[in-house]
């Protein structure tokens, strides 16, 4: 795909860059759209040059020896600083995701002071584009906005689901049989983070990729969001 800019058309883009690939896009697939490039299409990128650094930015910023500018960029997208330790920032979004410096960063942003912000609501970016691919497709699909994470227990970064649209982001298992005939009790699949996490292995980080289309998979269709991937507080044994 080209290089996106502010207000470029990502359901457009997508189709075209199908075509080109030779790929249809049909009812029933999944489209995995990376953070960067819907960030970039709704303007949520930031020149660090343009941001003034409050007192606390400057406070943490020199406790940790990084840009007082790029701190405060985290801090404006933060609900709560969850850890400082060394050079790791781990906050809480306004979105409710728990991740290093609120998701910003500079990979595969043009110039050396720009930094990309999270969607204001990935939800509603994925359903935009899933509304805009049905209207020039004709295709029902579902949607997933990725983006790379840490994990507090493993090494590693994989990609989960920050928005979803047009699926059910979690298979729910309790209550059925397993191949013994014993009743599951806890098992609840993240399916929209394991979309995620499979579609990177085709998109690469530096490929210019940044969809992926995954066929053959009997999504649960229906309606759901990424805020139900999101633990509540008070059933998390890690804050």
């Amino acid at each position: 795909m080209p290089l996106i800019r502010k207000g470029d058309d990502l359901g457009d883009q997508i189709v075209q860059a199908g075509k080109e690939s030779g790929v249809t896009i049909e009812s029933g697939d999944v489209v995995v759209v990376t953070q960067k490039v819907v960030s970039k299409a709704e303007g949520r990128i930031v020149n660090l040059s343009a941001v003034k650094p409050s007192t606390l930015a400057n406070s943490v910023a020199l406790q940790m020896n990084r840009d007082p500018r790029h701190v405060e960029a985290i801090l404006q997208e933060t609900s709560r600083i969850i850890r400082m330790k060394d050079n790791h920032l781990i906050v809480e979004t306004k979105h409710g995701f728990v991740c290093a410096n609120a998701g910003i960063d500079r990979s595969n942003v043009e110039g050396e002071d720009r930094v990309s912000l999270l969607p204001e609501d990935p939800d509603r970016s994925a359903e935009k584009i899933r509304r805009r691919l049905k209207e020039l497709t004709g295709a029902d699909v579902a949607v997933i906005i990725s983006d790379t994470f840490g994990r507090a227990w493993r090494m590693g970064h994989v990609n989960f689901a920050i928005g979803v649209a047009g699926m059910k982001p979690i298979r729910d298992y309790r209550g059925e049989p397993d191949m013994f005939s014993h009743t599951l009790h806890v098992t609840v699949m993240a399916v929209a983070d394991e979309l995620a996490s499979a579609a990177e292995l085709v998109m690469n980080k530096r490929d210019r990729v940044p969809v992926a289309i995954i066929k053959g998979y009997r999504c649960p269709m229906g309606e759901g969001n990424a805020r139900e991937l999101v633990r509540p507080i008070e059933e998390d044994l890690f804050r």
